[in-house]
């Protein structure tokens, strides 16, 4: 396994813990502020600018084939700053559930469009990626108490409101969510275990899953030993995984067959996300959440463009 530090450029500081960093067409950014509750966009010249305030704790992001943006909120924490690092410690006292909402980015209304699944409601939304056919797939993180946690799972959805589906339940604080390249598989990384899985996709929002005594059904791509945490991922044209890493604080990146290949350490422990644009698809941008900032980095390969990503 290879180590690395990243070395690059801020984009953007002063942000309230970004995550799901967008590349946008225009040469901005869109993140979400998890502890400002909104939607931002960054101008090239580093300006922030409120797209949307969303409310609670907008987590991850993505552009849907309608041009909408798409939010998984996670229902809001309790927060801590010390000098100047912020990081969330609990659930806060007007935490109702969590939700998928969908953002117009011409006029910043934000609708609302599934809180449930079946009668479920949705605990924690974090990380969202779309299809090429349109559909999502989004992890639920649960919800972390002080005397219990309520389990992740993963879901799909369609943008039409007309389709939700639990694919995989029981994970332990389900965060990253990819599809591989031909989008037969799809990828799930859990926080707490440091933990990533693999499902493969048999129709629409379902899943293959391994049998008892694996009791979310997953196939395990590879588990870190020590103590860190996984958070959000994505995924390199040539198939491999890359994953940002909490309190060892970088990017872990897999093979598709499990092998931890690199390891590129960031210069804080709250590594959360990492996204892949440029004309050539070789920058890394990645969210240094606890101090607030966006870093743009050359990533040694060029990552896998999204469905309904322009190029930068």
């Amino acid at each position: 396994m290879k180590q690395m530090t990243l070395e690059g450029e801020l984009v953007a500081t002063g942000l309230e813990f970004p995550e799901g960093p967008v590349v946008m067409p225009d040469g901005s950014f869109l993140v979400v502020e998890i502890a400002g509750g909104r939607l931002t966009r960054i101008l090239p010249d580093g300006e922030l600018q409120t797209v949307a305030e969303l409310g609670a704790g907008p987590n991850g992001a993505a552009i849907g084939p309608d041009g909408h943006c798409y939010v998984c909120n996670n229902g809001g924490f309790t927060w801590q700053n010390e000098k100047g690092f912020t990081r969330p410690t609990g659930v806060p006292e007007d935490y109702v559930g969590g939700s998928i909402q969908r953002v117009n980015l011409e006029t910043g209304e934000v609708e609302v469009l599934y809180t449930q699944c079946d009668g479920v409601p949705l605990h924690g939304p974090n990380d969202i990626v779309f299809d090429n056919k349109g559909g999502f797939w989004f992890t639920d993180w649960g919800k972390k108490f002080e005397s219990h946690m309520m389990h992740g799972a993963l879901y799909y959805a369609r943008t039409d409101g007309s389709l939700i589906r639990c694919a995989a339940a029981h994970l332990l604080t389900a965060n990253g969510v990819s599809l591989s390249p031909d989008e037969s598989i799809v990828y799930v990384a859990e926080t707490e275990t440091s933990r990533l899985w693999r499902y493969p996709i048999i129709g629409e929002g379902e899943v293959g899953k391994e049998p008892w005594p694996n009791t979310n059904g997953g196939q395990l791509v590879h588990g870190l030993s020590g103590f860190q945490r996984f958070d959000s991922m994505a995924v390199e044209e040539n198939g491999n995984i890359c994953v940002a890493t909490l309190v060892t604080g970088g990017i872990s990146v897999f093979s598709p067959e499990g092998e931890f290949l690199e390891f590129h350490k960031a210069p804080e422990s709250f590594c959360t996300n990492i996204c892949f644009g440029g004309e050539d698809m070789q920058t890394a941008y990645i969210t240094l959440s606890g101090y607030g900032q966006l870093l743009a980095v050359r990533w040694p390969r060029p990552g896998l463009r999204l469905p309904h990503q322009s190029s930068s």
